[in-house]
């Protein structure tokens, strides 16, 4: 281990040290092969990565390539990290486990490797922000991402002229004429409370500095006077929903939009294989959520879904840039577009899914920001007091317990940025 560094990872690992059993291998084979192995935290491309895998073993002689894709993968991870048990490269999500992954010096600088010319530059900087505190180097490739805003119905849009709002006035007024017709301007599935951070993320990247989190830490604002506009506007929303938004899961929510009950549902595109497969033949499109006031101050809520880090402890690093290499052929991106729904974090000419033409724009021209919740730490559950807040409606309560938990759960991060900015 990397002593002092691990001990946000440590924090982070302190509920998952279990009788978790997962064999490593990072050498060669008695057949004289290179092994890379692999673990990805994606069990829902588990087909799609058993694949890759054939495929680069049909074509490469001198590397095996094992990719495992488990349940429960970050957990799994952990475990093997604090047994010093790496494997050679993980795929993980843009979130604050890479955060403490990288703060913990366990994973390797990449910024040799040529394959990160070709990524998007609104991805590489979302990676970058994500270190609590400014790091020399790349330790991630950016693969794939996703995005979050409103799906609508678009031939319901087209027979009742509805016209696609870029303000946040223009957006109520678009819900007052979908009510108008006696239709359900949106659908929410906040009986999972999971989804009560899809509206959150969407409309905190419009009202919210990126970097909140970290003006936090650093001490210079609180969530109360950065997130006050957000949490109010979010609170009337409820009125343009069901009656009872608590009582329907996310399932059912993508089932009722699929079925043409709501005009409008604020989720991110990993919904849209699930609405497909309730109505295949449902014209899906997406806009950005317009909760600013002007349209220059809406950004697309987009995020890194997966990314790959080769393992500082990793002995075969040319190997697994012949690896990454692979990962990141044109046709293989694709593959995993069209079977995951994704937004590439690789430039190039790609074939997006047609219900994103309506978020395009955005990511061609990079104008993107993180999701707000992947700063987030876990035992905050965030989702659950947005929840809550939904619920009770008190958006002072909301707010306070906001900054006091984020100054229970984060007082070590916080000490540490406070201790780099007074030591510059």
């Amino acid at each position: 281990m990397k002593g002092n560094k691990m001990k946000c990872l440590g924090l982070a690992l302190c509920c998952v040290m279990t009788s978790l059993a997962f064999s490593g291998c990072a050498s060669s084979t008695d057949s004289g092969k290179i092994e890379i192995e692999i673990v990805q935290y994606k069990p829902e491309a588990a087909n799609y990565f058993k694949t890759v895998e054939d495929e680069f073993n049909a074509t490469h002689d001198n590397i095996h390539l094992t990719i495992s894709s488990p349940n429960d993968a970050t957990t799994i991870l952990k475990t093997r990290f604090i047994r010093e048990d790496y494997p050679d490269i993980i795929g993980i999500g843009g979130d604050i486990n890479y955060s403490y992954f990288l703060d913990a010096e366990i994973l390797s600088d990449i910024s040799d490797y040529p394959g990160l010319q070709n990524i998007n530059s609104g991805y590489v900087d979302i990676a970058e922000a994500l270190e609590f505190i400014p790091t020399d180097g790349t330790y991630i490739v950016p693969y794939v991402a996703n995005a979050a805003g409103i799906l609508y119905n678009r031939e319901m849009f087209q027979e009742h002229g509805w016209e696609i709002p870029e303000t946040w006035d223009e957006l109520n007024a678009l819900c007052e004429s979908i009510q108008a017709e006696g239709i359900l301007p949106f659908y929410f599935g906040f009986k999972d409370i999971w989804t009560c951070l899809a509206p959150w993320n969407s409309m905190a990247v419009d009202l919210s500095p990126a970097d909140t989190t970290k003006q936090v830490n650093r001490g210079e604002t609180t969530f109360t006077a950065e997130y006050r506009e957000l949490s109010e506007k979010y609170m009337s929303l409820l009125q343009y929903g069901p009656e009872d938004p608590f009582a329907y899961g996310y399932n059912d929510a993508c089932t009722a939009f699929a079925r043409g009950e709501s005009a409008m549902y604020p989720i991110g595109s990993y919904a849209v294989p699930q609405i497909l497969s309730v109505n295949p033949d449902l014209n899906i499109d997406s806009f950005v959520m317009p909760a600013s006031d002007t349209p220059d101050g809406n950004t697309l809520n987009s995020g890194i879904d997966l990314g790959f880090c080769v393992m500082a402890d990793c002995p075969n690093k040319e190997a697994a840039y012949e690896v990454l290499d692979f990962l990141l052929e044109d046709s293989v991106i694709q593959n995993y577009i069209d079977a995951q729904n994704a937004v590439p974090c690789k430039t190039g000419d790609f074939q997006l899914a047609s219900q994103l033409d309506g978020m395009k724009e955005y990511i061609t021209t990079g104008n993107m920001t993180d999701y707000q919740d992947h700063y987030y730490p876990s035992e905050m559950s965030v989702d659950a007091q947005l929840q809550t807040f939904l619920l009770e409606k008190d958006v002072d309560a909301f707010l306070a317990k906001f900054d006091a938990d984020w100054q229970r759960y984060n007082r070590d991060i916080i000490r540490m940025v406070q201790e780099y900015e007074n030591g510059k």
